[in-house]
């Protein structure tokens, strides 16, 4: 069975639902493929305040804040022997709040979106391949759980397949995990936890430990707290080693951190425990002629600022705003792929560099604060001395970088020399050696931004 389309969407999750619901918004003719049914659990559970405009733009909001999720307004550190809070609110801040949600749910909402405003939505398909002529994506094979298999031919294709990354890490070979962070996450759920009263009111909190790793804590809207470790592979090995389990060391790290065992005080751990590693990547490129890859099949980083379903929806937006573009004839095929490439990348390797700040645990709040400073497009001198890190873990510097600069600026500062002395990586070690691509004639000849009026599209700079 042959069918022909304008776009295919190879996954439902976040990256894939806000890309097929734009597009389908707009009219074009768009199938998404899920290879699970949902509901399905998924990690990621402490989103960032970025998704208000995705969702406005959707027109899922309402839907979203009427499900009930803890509101989150801020997080708290307590991190390299200092403890401190950001709260999001404040007068000139376009989105103040953000959600702590059980994905399976919130994940749900937004395919079911997506299917309501036109997407045709098929779950429990499973992509097989990517068919590729003359180095251009343009059909996918699928099969469902069924039996029943079939191509879709396409002049664009989505692949927003997570870590399972269908076209970019399965057939192509791109992607790239990131050396110096071979981390190993472990984490629960528990019952009648209480709350830090110097934190910001139903925040995410992030507990560094004395020698290696760190810990989060996520209140959820059914009563649970997710609670995590996150350290190195050899620091873990060892450790279960000594202690002889997953559990003993989880355990273990939790009785070395005084604030989370205030909160833990008298709760119950209410759930096995799962894992994950090695999950720290990116794609050598984000995209190529007829595809892009989203979300995390893109890149992903880690869990420590909470940036994934931020990363995911920012992308989900930027392609359907790219592929639209490109369908409407308002920019060449080429030009668009520049565009996402570099404003992708942009928001994916600010994050980068911030994140291995951070884990230099002991350099104090205010160095993560000027790192973020040298980040930022914006005029410093208005600003607190707190701002561009909160405009960066927010998601609103992705999100003002789009719609108003031409992006290669950004991506030429990262690599900058002075820039990768002063914003060393983890160990001591420059920057540079986790950026992985270097500037090419694309990324340079960008020269757009993105619209969102009167429907998201890219515009000359």
């Amino acid at each position: 069975m042959r069918e022909d389309r304008h776009v295919v969407v190879a996954g439902g999750g976040p990256a894939g639902a806000t890309t097929a619901g734009l597009l389908a918004r707009q009219g074009f003719d768009v199938v998404l493929l899920e290879r699970e049914r949902f509901p399905r659990y998924h990690i990621g559970e402490s989103l960032l305040p970025s998704l208000l405009p995705v969702l406005d733009i959707l027109g899922v909001r309402e839907t979203v804040e009427r499900h009930g999720f803890v509101r989150k307004s801020g997080a708290f550190y307590g991190w390299g022997g200092q403890e401190w809070a950001l709260g999001f609110d404040g007068p000139e801040r376009e989105a103040q709040y953000s959600f702590q949600v059980i994905r399976s749910e919130f994940d749900q909402l937004l395919l079911d979106h997506a299917r309501r405003l036109g997407a045709d939505v098929r779950e429990a398909t499973r992509v097989r391949r990517i068919a590729l002529e003359g180095g251009r994506a343009v059909s996918a094979a699928w099969l469902d759980e069924d039996g029943r298999g079939g191509s879709i031919g396409f002049t664009h294709l989505v692949d927003a397949t997570g870590r399972a990354g269908v076209l970019g890490a399965r057939q192509l070979g791109m992607r790239r995990v990131h050396d110096v962070f071979r981390n190993v996450a472990v984490w629960g759920y528990w019952r009648d936890a209480t709350v830090l009263p110097q934190a910001p009111e139903s925040s995410i909190g992030v507990f560094s430990l004395p020698d290696h790793g760190w810990l989060w804590a996520i209140p959820l809207h059914d009563g649970t707290l997710s609670v995590g470790l996150v350290t190195d592979k050899r620091s873990f090995q060892q450790a279960r080693d000594t202690l002889g389990s997953i559990d003993a060391v989880y355990e273990e790290a939790l009785g070395r951190c005084p604030l989370l065992g205030r909160i833990l005080h008298g709760a119950r751990q209410d759930s096995v425990l799962k894992t994950e590693s090695d999950y720290s990547y990116t794609a050598e490129a984000f995209c190529g002629p007829g595809w892009y890859l989203a979300g995390d099949a893109a890149c992903f980083l880690d869990p420590l600022l909470s940036t994934g379903v931020h990363l995911a929806m920012h992308s989900g937006l930027l392609s359907a705003a790219a592929i639209t573009a490109v369908l409407r004839g308002e920019v060449e095929a080429e030009a668009a792929r520049a565009f996402y490439q570099t404003a992708y990348r942009n928001a994916y390797e600010r994050l980068l560099i911030l994140v291995g700040a951070f884990y230099r645990i002991h350099d104090g709040r205010d160095a993560y604060f000027r790192q973020a400073q040298q980040l930022s497009h914006r005029d410093q001198r208005p600003l607190r001395l707190h701002e561009s890190f909160l405009n960066i873990i927010t998601g609103a510097e992705d999100f003002h970088d789009a719609r108003s600069l031409s992006p290669e600026h950004l991506y030429a500062k990262l690599r900058d020399p002075v820039a990768g002395r002063t914003g060393q990586g983890l160990g001591g070690h420059g920057t540079s050696h986790m950026l992985p691509l270097p500037i090419t004639p694309d990324h340079a000849a960008a020269g757009h931004y993105l619209t969102l009026s009167p429907y998201p599209t890219l515009r000359p700079a």
